[in-house]
Protein backbone atom coordinates (compact mmCIF):
# COMPACT_ATOMS: atom_id res chain seq x y z
CA UNK A 1 0.00 0.00 0.00
CA UNK A 2 2.86 2.47 0.94
CA UNK A 3 4.25 1.67 -2.38
CA UNK A 4 1.39 2.49 -4.35
CA UNK A 5 0.87 5.87 -2.44
CA UNK A 6 4.38 6.63 -2.78
CA UNK A 7 4.26 5.97 -6.65
CA UNK A 8 0.99 8.27 -7.07
CA UNK A 9 2.66 10.64 -4.75
CA UNK A 10 5.90 10.59 -6.91
CA UNK A 11 3.10 10.93 -10.27
CA UNK A 12 1.15 14.20 -8.79
CA UNK A 13 4.35 16.05 -8.31
CA UNK A 14 5.36 14.97 -11.94
CA UNK A 15 2.43 16.33 -12.95
CA UNK A 16 2.47 19.57 -11.26
CA UNK A 17 5.82 20.35 -12.81
CA UNK A 18 5.05 20.18 -16.58
CA UNK A 19 4.49 23.55 -17.97
CA UNK A 20 2.09 25.03 -20.35
CA UNK A 21 2.48 23.84 -23.97
CA UNK A 22 4.35 27.46 -25.50
CA UNK A 23 2.03 27.29 -29.16
CA UNK A 24 1.87 30.76 -30.57
CA UNK A 25 -1.60 31.06 -31.67
CA UNK A 26 -2.02 31.64 -35.59
CA UNK A 27 -4.07 34.48 -35.16
CA UNK A 28 -2.08 36.36 -33.16
CA UNK A 29 -0.31 39.63 -34.82
CA UNK A 30 3.11 39.38 -36.10
CA UNK A 31 4.95 41.45 -37.86
CA UNK A 32 2.73 43.74 -40.31
CA UNK A 33 3.80 43.97 -43.77
CA UNK A 34 3.17 47.33 -46.08
CA UNK A 35 -0.52 47.34 -47.76
CA UNK A 36 -0.91 49.38 -50.63
CA UNK A 37 -4.33 50.02 -52.38
CA UNK A 38 -4.44 51.38 -55.85
CA UNK A 39 -6.98 54.51 -57.36
CA UNK A 40 -8.15 55.20 -60.22
CA UNK A 41 -6.42 58.59 -61.33
CA UNK A 42 -9.47 60.09 -62.95
CA UNK A 43 -11.87 58.96 -59.95
CA UNK A 44 -9.51 58.54 -56.69
CA UNK A 45 -12.35 56.68 -54.57
CA UNK A 46 -12.67 54.12 -57.33
CA UNK A 47 -10.27 51.07 -56.69
CA UNK A 48 -8.68 50.12 -59.70
CA UNK A 49 -7.00 46.28 -60.12
CA UNK A 50 -3.20 46.13 -61.88
CA UNK A 51 -2.28 44.28 -64.41
CA UNK A 52 0.19 41.62 -63.58
CA UNK A 53 1.79 43.68 -61.16
CA UNK A 54 5.26 42.01 -59.97
CA UNK A 55 7.07 43.14 -57.16
CA UNK A 56 10.68 42.80 -57.05
CA UNK A 57 12.92 43.78 -54.56
CA UNK A 58 16.16 45.06 -54.78
CA UNK A 59 19.02 42.39 -55.20
CA UNK A 60 16.30 39.54 -55.51
CA UNK A 61 15.45 37.74 -59.19
CA UNK A 62 12.17 36.48 -57.67
CA UNK A 63 9.18 38.88 -57.14
CA UNK A 64 7.14 38.58 -53.84
CA UNK A 65 4.41 35.61 -53.91
CA UNK A 66 1.16 37.09 -54.35
CA UNK A 67 -0.52 33.49 -55.79
CA UNK A 68 1.14 30.57 -53.83
CA UNK A 69 -1.00 28.13 -56.50
CA UNK A 70 0.08 29.67 -59.60
CA UNK A 71 2.46 28.19 -62.15
CA UNK A 72 5.99 29.19 -61.94
CA UNK A 73 5.45 32.78 -63.53
CA UNK A 74 1.76 33.38 -62.21
CA UNK A 75 2.23 32.93 -58.96
CA UNK A 76 4.80 36.06 -58.57
CA UNK A 77 1.57 38.60 -60.50
CA UNK A 78 -1.08 40.38 -58.89
CA UNK A 79 -4.06 41.02 -60.39
CA UNK A 80 -5.80 43.24 -57.65
CA UNK A 81 -6.52 46.56 -56.17
CA UNK A 82 -4.86 45.61 -53.16
CA UNK A 83 -1.07 44.25 -52.33
CA UNK A 84 0.63 43.67 -48.82
CA UNK A 85 4.65 43.80 -49.05
CA UNK A 86 7.30 43.27 -46.56
CA UNK A 87 9.41 45.74 -45.20
CA UNK A 88 12.95 44.70 -43.65
CA UNK A 89 13.13 43.70 -40.29
CA UNK A 90 16.93 44.80 -39.63
CA UNK A 91 17.46 48.07 -41.79
CA UNK A 92 15.57 51.39 -42.57
CA UNK A 93 14.54 51.27 -46.26
CA UNK A 94 13.39 48.49 -48.53
CA UNK A 95 13.54 49.47 -52.50
CA UNK A 96 11.12 47.45 -54.49
CA UNK A 97 10.42 47.48 -58.37
CA UNK A 98 7.05 47.64 -58.76
CA UNK A 99 6.69 46.24 -62.56
CA UNK A 100 3.01 47.26 -64.66
CA UNK A 101 1.89 43.99 -66.87
CA UNK A 102 5.26 42.33 -66.66
CA UNK A 103 4.14 39.12 -68.29
CA UNK A 104 3.45 41.54 -71.91
CA UNK A 105 4.96 40.07 -74.59
CA UNK A 106 5.28 43.73 -75.94
CA UNK A 107 8.49 44.95 -73.96
CA UNK A 108 7.15 48.66 -74.36
CA UNK A 109 4.49 48.10 -72.75
CA UNK A 110 6.07 47.03 -69.36
CA UNK A 111 6.14 49.91 -67.23
CA UNK A 112 8.40 49.71 -63.98
CA UNK A 113 8.81 52.08 -61.01
CA UNK A 114 11.14 51.85 -58.21
CA UNK A 115 10.29 52.92 -54.90
CA UNK A 116 12.30 53.34 -51.75
CA UNK A 117 10.64 52.70 -48.46
CA UNK A 118 11.90 54.89 -45.46
CA UNK A 119 10.90 54.20 -42.05
CA UNK A 120 11.87 53.46 -38.50
CA UNK A 121 11.63 50.40 -36.56
CA UNK A 122 10.69 48.98 -33.09
CA UNK A 123 10.41 45.54 -32.30
CA UNK A 124 7.92 44.71 -29.93
CA UNK A 125 7.63 41.68 -27.65
CA UNK A 126 4.58 39.78 -27.65
CA UNK A 127 4.77 36.36 -25.93
CA UNK A 128 7.25 33.72 -24.96
CA UNK A 129 5.66 31.91 -27.63
CA UNK A 130 5.94 34.50 -30.25
CA UNK A 131 8.58 36.04 -29.18
CA UNK A 132 8.82 39.28 -30.86
CA UNK A 133 7.54 41.17 -33.60
CA UNK A 134 8.65 44.69 -35.34
CA UNK A 135 6.45 47.56 -36.48
CA UNK A 136 7.34 50.55 -38.39
CA UNK A 137 7.07 54.09 -39.01
CA UNK A 138 7.17 55.65 -42.13
CA UNK A 139 10.08 58.05 -42.00
CA UNK A 140 10.15 61.60 -44.14
CA UNK A 141 13.67 61.63 -44.74
CA UNK A 142 13.84 62.25 -48.14
CA UNK A 143 12.63 65.63 -49.39
CA UNK A 144 10.23 65.58 -52.89
CA UNK A 145 9.30 69.27 -53.62
CA UNK A 146 7.22 70.75 -52.30
CA UNK A 147 6.77 67.93 -49.51
CA UNK A 148 8.61 65.98 -47.44
CA UNK A 149 8.28 62.16 -48.06
CA UNK A 150 8.82 58.43 -46.54
CA UNK A 151 9.44 57.59 -50.04
CA UNK A 152 11.54 57.66 -53.29
CA UNK A 153 10.53 57.26 -56.56
CA UNK A 154 11.85 56.67 -59.61
CA UNK A 155 11.70 56.26 -63.83
CA UNK A 156 14.69 54.04 -64.40
CA UNK A 157 13.56 53.30 -68.14
CA UNK A 158 12.84 56.80 -68.56
CA UNK A 159 9.17 55.84 -70.16
CA UNK A 160 7.06 57.68 -67.33
CA UNK A 161 5.90 56.89 -64.08
CA UNK A 162 2.73 54.16 -64.38
CA UNK A 163 2.38 55.30 -60.90
CA UNK A 164 1.39 58.96 -60.90
CA UNK A 165 0.85 60.01 -57.59
CA UNK A 166 1.62 58.20 -54.31
CA UNK A 167 -0.12 59.37 -50.93
CA UNK A 168 0.65 58.01 -47.44
CA UNK A 169 -2.16 57.21 -45.85
CA UNK A 170 -1.22 56.11 -42.65
CA UNK A 171 3.01 56.48 -41.62
CA UNK A 172 2.66 53.57 -38.55
CA UNK A 173 2.84 50.20 -39.86
CA UNK A 174 1.41 48.02 -36.87
CA UNK A 175 -1.10 45.98 -38.87
CA UNK A 176 -2.45 44.42 -41.66
CA UNK A 177 -5.84 45.77 -41.58
CA UNK A 178 -4.98 49.85 -42.83
CA UNK A 179 -4.53 50.79 -46.01
CA UNK A 180 -0.68 52.66 -45.38
CA UNK A 181 -0.20 53.77 -49.25
CA UNK A 182 -2.14 54.67 -51.56
CA UNK A 183 -1.06 54.48 -55.46
CA UNK A 184 -3.35 56.07 -58.78
CA UNK A 185 -2.71 55.42 -61.86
Amino acid sequence: MKKIIALLLVFTFGLSSCEKDDICDANTPTTPRLVIAFYEITAPTTPKNVTNLKVVGEGETNGIIFNSTGTATGKYLANSNKISIPLKTNENSTTYSFIFDSSNPNPAAVNTDIIKFNYTHNDVYVSRACGFKTIFTLNPTSTIAPISSPFEQTDPAGDGLWMQRVIVQKYNIDNENDIHIKVYF
